[in-house]
Formats: C-alpha cells, structure tokens, sequence
C-alpha cells in the first residue's frame, strides 16, 4: 500500500467519519492558500518589444534599427520575478549571433547552423531560482540579420512575465535594448546592475520612458493625443481625505477648453470656456474618485486641478495601483465627441472604451509618459515544466485543473450552504470573465495577451472546455450574462473548429509535435460536460448529440474490451491504442460520462447504450480496486503507485450511478464508492486537508514506466483538489440516499 504520511496525520484520524466537516477543512484550506488576488497592473510602453502569436518577444532588432553597421552591438535585458523555484523551456530563434546570459551565466552562444537556419529554434532548459532572475542577450549586427526571438515553450500555459532592469523603470513590464554600439561593452565582464542607474553604463536603452523637454513643455492633454479639435478626453484620479469628519474641500484649477467634474459620480463642475475656475464640495474621510472630461479646443487643450481642506493640500494618488508609475492620473482618449459615457462605466479598468464611433475603435487607460499604457497581468501562480505552480495564489487563473477546482468548491458551497465558498468561487470566473473583452484587445494590440492566455489563444480543448463548464455550472448561481458570449466562443470552437478524424472524432493535429496526431481519454473530460451545460442553458440540444457521438467515437479507438478499461490514448501515427490504462485518464472518462447521462433525456435513442457502457467500465473499475481503496496510477500494475485523483473520480461516478439508478449491481459499487473515500481519508488528505498522492499532467507513452516513474505525485496539485471535494460531496449525498431508502424500505 502506498503511503503518503502516517495515518496519524490523516484527515480521518481526526474527524473519522464527518464527511461534511473534512469538506469544510478541504475548502478552507484551498480558499487559505489561494487568496483572491487579482491581476497585477504595470506600466507598458508600446513602442517596446511585443510579443508574437506564439508568445515570442520580437527581438528583431534589424527592424528597430535599419541603420545600424555590421559588426555593431546590442544588448536586450530583462527581469523575472519567481515566488519559488521554477523549471521552464526557453525558445531562441537567431537572427544573427547570439549570445544568452542567464543570471549572470553565461548559457548560450549561437552557432552559425542557428544563426542561418531561418526556422531553426533552440530550446533551452532553466531553473528559475526563487526571487529576481536576469535575462541578458548580446546580439551582433550581421548582413544576414540582428537579434532574435525569445520565448517559453508553450507560452499561454507556461507564461513568461518579464520586469524592465534599472532604477528608472522599476515595476514597469517589459525588455529594454540598447541603440547599436560598435564595440561590446559587456565582453569579459559583468552585465549591467539591473538595480542601479540605465545611465551608468553610458549606454542609450529604448523604449524612452521619459518626456523631453519639449514634450514636457506642452500641457499633458496635448503631450498625450495632439491637438485635435473636438475631441474629448477623461482623466480619473482619487482625492484621500485622512481626516476624520465632513469638511469643505476647496477643488481649483484652469482649463483650456470644455471641462466637467464629477466627485463620486456627482458632477460638481461644468465650464464651457477656457479660465480658472473654483468650486467647494464636501468631503468625508476616505478616498474619493474624481473624474474630469476635457474638450479640445480650437489650438489646445489642458486642465490642472488641486485640492485642498483649510489650506492643507488634499493629496491624489492613481485610482489603482499601477506598477512602475508615480502618477496619480490616469487618461483615457481622444474620443470621438459624439462618444457618450454613462459615468459610473468611466472609473472601471475591466472594460475598453469607445474611441471612434465609425471603425468601432477601442481604446484603454493610459499614464502620462511616452507611448505608456497600464496593462493588467496574470502574476500569480506561475506553471513550470512539471507542471506544479508556485506557492502563491491560483485565484484569477484560466485554464482546465482550476475548471474541476471551481467546480468542486460550488458543490461543495452548496452542500454545506456555505455562501462564502461558493461566492469565492463566482468570484474566480469573474475576475477571469469580466476581463475577457479587455483581453481579446489586448492580444490585437500587443501581438499576445497578458491575462487569459489559453482562452483567447484557443488552440486545443484543454484551453477552454473544463473551465468553460465550470463557468456554466457558476451561471446556475449568479446568471451573469458576462459568461453567455465566452460560452458561445468556446461552443463555436468545440463544435465547428476542432480538428476531428473523418468519422467525427476529436483528435489532436499538434503538428511538429511529440503528440501530433492522437487522441486522449482525458478530452472527453475537456468537452463533454461544457457541451451538456451549454445544451441546457441555451435549449440546443446539439451540444447533448455531440457529446454522445464523442463517446461512442472514443470507445471504438480506447476501449479495451478484455479488462472493460481505456487506454489513455490512440496514437494515429503507429494505428493503435498505447494500451496503458493511465488511471486519471480513466477517471476523466467516466467522471464526464456522468455527466452526459445526467444530461440525456430518457427518451435518447443512445441511452441505454451509454448506461450499459458505464456498466461495462465501472465493472473493470471496481475489479481493479485495491484492498486500501484506492486505484493505482497503471490501473492494471500493482507495481505503479496508488493514485489519489482517479480514485476520487471513481468514488464520485459509482456514487453517482447509485443514486440515478444506471449501475445493474449498486450494492457492490456503493461498497467501492465508499471503501474508495475511506482510503483517500486515510491515505490521501492529511488532517490540514492538504491532499496527497495524486500525480502531475500528463504526457502519453507506449510504456507504464513513464506514468510509474516519472509522473510523480505532488502535493495540492490542482489536478486533484477540486475532484477530491466532488468525490466527498458525492459520498455525502450517496450516504443520505440509503438513509432515504432504507426509510422508505421500512
């Protein structure tokens, strides 16, 4: 038997048998430990360096610098910021000699098959250590080219967030590269203090970050969008009261042009000529938003505003923190002046603004520096190569573990009647969903997303379908019709655009790739319960057809007859199944297959085939239980481990099939469903509700030995904690259902 702490620490060995209360510790610890962080907003300038659609920074430096000689030297310098150790792929693609340091380490020198090659592409592994990493890249100006591009290997999951060096720039987001030079300053020596003046070394580093002097001569509105007459600008900053008590606030200023003030919401001032103006409100203790619109006149536009109480200034600081910005503005603009604004939508940052009524152009807040915009970004726990996240919060995350993870805390929100845990969870999709426009902007005007990554670059079902589903099981809770356009996206991908075999079957193109060309027990999960969900709340019961055909389809390619298990994947390359029954991949087949049944109207002409097939599976299943409850990672090894996350998804179908009615022999599978929650009670959760022993994602292989040996399991991996609280919320209602039974037998 697999042992992952001593039963003394268990769950079990403290609430023995209280199912509801080790729910409580497993939802409480999650919330504890992923704290409700949102996005991390920074300054971005963007005549910086982008990213492309594979989320590759574009160090191609012969386009910045046309004029620059052969033999000439640039530099491009970076930080990364990692809350615990890290294991990424990093990408180089050359564009002429190359040479990477990695914290001060010399990592990489390109050759000349690199640097020649057009599609030639250098992977590079690192270990980012916790706390700042320096990304430093020497790139020599050649005929045939000059810098590179740089990037992590399947970015929009393993997102690579890089920090501008220097004291001048300190949070803002972004590279910066030096002007050519024609002699290496660096050769032999130490790279540049990331920390310390952009000017000590003498070098020129771009993007500028700073007005000149002329620029700083023209008034802000003006330095900012020009002069355009007519069109409008808003300006939004806080006014913070650190006094106790109502007072008279004096607000005075000048402005050239049309200008209206509006104090939380309230117009206070309208000026419909240029002069300075001066007014009084009231203000209590607190912040205070304060939102001024400006109106270009014939030659100029500007506004100036201060704030005082008694004599005292009123300080201002930016409406959010932005990272890498003083400024206690922020603008957005120039706007058509046929544009109107309700004004409670101006002091937002989770929505664009309309910029020109005839191109349908948007627009966003922005800072008063050169080109510089504020840009919301995804910092929290970062995924690495094993697949394991750092020790800060997953909370604001999209992608498919965190979809079972929600989905596990609204069950279980709703069994205990915990409003605070279910509101935790609406939380989390909103904080993803009300962003959503905002990020499809984002990627179309810097070539790839910071926030939402994998569901605005959708490419594969794990991308979009299990934490789709989970935002149509949060619709039951709070129907925002935020989730119905993203819910469509994700309908029009899965059932329109997904790469499919000439039966129909969903499959894998990847192509270039070690998985090219396959098909996974696990994508059953990634599709079906979205499909089911998006067919009951829109009333297309399209979404229900294509999830039965799905299956029916993945059982003629996985099935394996002989012991009624699936094989984790068909690899169309070689013509036949692996034949490993991975056990999570199992699990995600017959956790989704309940889900379709639950879904399926009595009187579907594919139903009692579904119900027989479940049968056949969870037969093999339960022949494949071990004495501790659990199943093993190779459900037909007893060598492999014990596994904790199939055998929770076990526990919650055959509880499932009992209550519903689909199992023939509910009696043996009642027995199992609840042997397999007392050994994962036992063996798996601890009595901190940390769950163990359920493995990383998953690759594919043709042998057991890469799921025995190198899929490790790892500690409140997201793969497992949520279907854990499914399994134990499953077992509850199982449990009062022989309760009922039993009465009603009587």
């Amino acid at each position: 038997m697999t042992m992952y702490f001593n039963e003394q620490e268990s769950i079990h060995a403290r609430l023995g048998n209280d199912d509801k209360q080790t729910l409580k510790v497993l939802a409480d610890r999650y919330i504890g430990a992923n704290p409700p962080i949102p996005f991390a907003f920074r300054a971005f300038n963007r005549a910086g360096i982008l990213q492309n659609e594979q989320g590759m920074f574009d160090l191609d430096l012969a386009k910045r610098f046309p004029e620059a000689k052969p033999g000439q030297f640039s530099y491009a310098y970076a930080l990364v910021w990692s809350d615990g150790e890290r294991n990424l792929d990093l990408l180089l693609n050359c564009l002429g000699p190359i040479q990477f340091y990695f914290n001060h380490m010399f990592t990489y020198r390109s050759n000349v098959m690199d640097e020649l090659k057009p599609d030639a592409t250098v992977k590079l592994n690192v270990n980012f250590v916790k706390g700042w990493n320096h990304l430093f890249i020497k790139a020599k100006h050649t005929a045939a080219g000059f810098g590179c591009l740089f990037g992590s290997d399947e970015a929009k999951v393993r997102i690579l967030n890089v920090l501008a060096p220097f004291a001048e720039r300190q949070g803002q987001a972004g590279w910066v590269f030096s002007q050519p030079i024609d002699t290496d300053l660096f050769e032999g020596t130490s790279m540049p203090n990331a920390f310390a003046s952009e000017h000590e070394n003498g070098l020129s580093w771009l993007p500028t970050c700073e007005w000149n002097e002329n620029e700083l001569s023209k008034p802000v509105c003006e330095r900012l969008f020009g002069v355009q007459p007519g069109k409008q600008a808003y300006a939004w900053t806080k006014l913070n009261k650190t006094s106790v008590g109502k007072d008279v606030c004096i607000l005075k200023g000048e402005a050239s042009g049309l200008m209206t003030v509006w104090l939380d919401g309230q117009q206070v001032l309208e000026q419909e000529e240029s002069g300075s103006f001066c007014i009084e409100v009231h203000l209590t203790y607190g912040s205070h938003d304060l939102l001024v619109r400006s109106e270009c006149g014939v030659q100029s536009w500007d506004f100036t505003v201060q704030a005082s109480i008694s004599g005292e200034v009123v300080p201002l600081s930016a409406p959010l923190q932005v990272h890498g910005s003083n400024n206690p503005w922020l603008y957005v603009g120039p706007l058509d002046p046929d544009v109107s604004i309700y004004v409670e939508d101006l002091v937002k940052t989770n929505r664009l603004y309309l910029q020109d009524i005839l191109s349908g152009e948007m627009t966003y807040w922005r800072l008063d520096r050169p080109d510089t915009w504020i840009r919301p970004y995804y910092e929290n726990a970062m995924l690495s190569n094993k697949w394991t996240v750092g020790n800060v919060t997953n909370y604001a995350r999209w992608d498919y573990p965190l979809g079972v993870t929600i989905y596990g805390l609204l069950q279980t929100g709703r069994l205990l009647n915990r409003s605070d845990v279910t509101q935790y969870a609406l939380d989390h999709v909103q904080s993803c969903t009300d962003m959503f426009e905002y990020a499809l902007w984002d990627k179309e005007q810097y070539g790839f997303p910071a926030i939402n990554q994998q569901l605005v670059m959708m490419k594969m079902l794990d991308n979009c379908g299990s934490f789709g589903s989970a935002m149509l099981e949060a619709y039951q809770e709070d129907q925002d019709a935020a989730y119905m356009p993203i819910a469509r996206r994700i309908a029009d991908f899965i059932l329109n655009r997904l790469e499919r075999k000439e039966d129909g079957a969903f499959y894998r193109i990847c192509a270039e790739e070690y998985s090219a060309n396959t098909m996974w027990a696990d994508d059953l999960y990634m599709s079906t319960p979205f499909l089911c969900r998006y067919a009951r709340i829109t009333g297309n019961q399209e979404g229900i057809d294509e999830a039965v055909k799905q299956f029916q389809l993945f059982r003629n390619y996985l099935y394996m007859p002989q012991e009624r298990i699936m094989s984790h994947v068909f690899d169309f390359k070689y013509g036949k199944q692996t034949g490993i029954p991975w056990g999570r991949g199992n699990g995600w087949t017959l956790f989704s297959l309940t889900e379709v049944l639950e879904a399926l109207p009595s009187t579907h002409a594919a139903r009692e085939d579904l119900i027989g097939f479940f049968n056949d599976l969870c037969g093999g299943y339960a022949d494949l239980q071990a004495e501790s409850g659990l199943w093993h990672q190779v459900l037909n090894d007893p060598d492999a481990y014990e596994e904790a996350s199939c055998t929770a998804m076990f526990a919650y179908a055959f509880a499932r099939g009992v209550r519903f009615g689909w199992l023939q022999e509910p009696q043996r599978f009642v027995e199992a469903a609840l042997q397999a929650w007392n050994g994962l009670t036992r063996i798996a959760i601890d009595a901190q509700g940390n769950v163990h022993g359920v493995c990383s994602g998953s690759r594919y292989a043709f042998t057991s030995d890469y799921y025995k040996k190198d899929l490790l399991t790892v500690t409140n991996d997201n793969h497992g904690v949520g279907i854990m609280m499914l399994a134990g919320t499953e077992v509850v209602k199982l449990k009062k259902w022989l309760i009922d039974a039993n009465e009603v037998a009587r």
